[in-house]
């Protein structure tokens, strides 16, 4: 069962200076922030309210690090803006399955590491009405990383 949106990614060509803009026009800080070697990103979370769910609701900026990495490849195309919507669930694996199951084709085989040591996988947009949508079971998370 999905849970709530876990987060909006957006892709962005300077992470310093988007993180910039949404904290003076908007008030959000940077909860965590990680480079993510294996997907080509640097990225900042940034944390827009907490869900009864104990999960939380977060803007998630992307700023990629190689020219080959996925994020890189859309804003080539695309530019920046909104990249894809995560929903939070509280088992990845089973929720993809279930997905599958409808005839969703889910793109990674096992689901892999995300943000905050988050298990994470993609459903194909072609298949989501044009959304690149991301399924995520969280890790517990204690404390804010900057």
């Amino acid at each position: 069962m999905l849970t709530r949106i876990d987060h909006i990614g957006i892709a962005c060509f300077d992470l310093d200076k988007t993180v910039e803009f949404y904290r003076s026009t908007y008030g959000f800080e940077v909860f965590h922030s990680e480079v993510n070697e294996e997907q080509g990103v640097r990225e900042a979370m940034l944390k827009i309210n907490e869900t009864p769910d104990g999960g939380a609701s977060y803007l998630q900026l992307l700023e990629p690090t190689r020219e080959d990495s996925t994020v890189a490849k859309w804003l080539a195309k695309n530019g920046e803006g909104v990249h894809h919507i995560a929903f939070g669930t509280a088992d990845v694996d089973a929720e993809a399955a279930d997905i599958k199951e409808k005839g969703v084709r889910v793109l990674y085989e096992e689901p892999r590491r995300g943000s905050m040591g988050s298990r994470i996988t993609f459903l194909h947009p072609k298949d989501c009405h044009g959304v690149l949508t991301e399924l995520v079971t969280s890790a517990p998370v204690e404390s804010s990383e900057h």
